[in-house]
């Protein structure tokens, strides 16, 4: 049975649907949710599930907390759903083509240090872009240039806000993450 630990920054809808996924699971159980933020929403969800939440800092990460955390727990895969800070180099290494991130866009377009979430939508919006969608990569040492494991697209029109852009990508974010998770492991 592998352990997955799930590092999110926010609400946790994405934890929340793998949380669901593998809540009767013989190949994995989720053993942790961990979060930057004491008050990340993601920690609630985590407790509908009984799963067990870790709160840390920047700082802490950096100086190797979570690393530690993540091995005292005996973690198989992380797997960031939301997660909004750099991963540090000693835990990417720690856990090489077993850490997974999900991207809202077509990588390699609207990747990188500060792409995340609204800003990656009004960016699409903003180039008339015609399709959107979601990547699924390992991580590495670099933001959003792991190797890709999965894509989806949705067609956006003219009428498409940043809004309703968000909603389309989360539906693939919902509907994929778990299943290509599953795939990997």
């Amino acid at each position: 049975m592998k352990r997955l630990a799930i590092l999110a920054s926010g609400s946790g809808s994405n934890a929340e649907k793998i949380m669901e996924h593998f809540q009767n699971s013989e190949i994995a159980e989720i053993a942790l949710v961990a979060s930057n933020k004491a008050d990340a929403f993601v920690l609630e969800r985590a407790k509908k599930f009984d799963v067990p939440t870790f709160t840390f800092s920047r700082k802490e990460m950096d100086a190797g907390l979570l690393l530690e955390k993540l091995k005292e727990e005996n973690i198989d895969w992380v797997i960031l759903a939301g997660f909004l800070l750099k991963i540090p180099i000693e835990l990417t290494k720690a856990f090489p083509d077993r850490m997974v991130n999900i991207h809202p866009a077509l990588l390699p377009k609207y990747g990188g240090k500060g792409m995340y979430g609204s800003f990656v939508h009004e960016a699409v919006k903003a180039a008339g872009e015609t399709e959107t969608g979601i990547t699924i990569h390992l991580v590495n040492e670099n933001y959003d240039e792991g190797r890709i494991v999965f894509q989806a697209s949705t067609p956006l029109t003219s009428e498409d806000t940043p809004d309703s852009i968000a909603e389309k990508v989360h539906a693939l974010e919902h509907k994929h993450f778990p299943e290509v998770i599953e795939g990997l492991l």
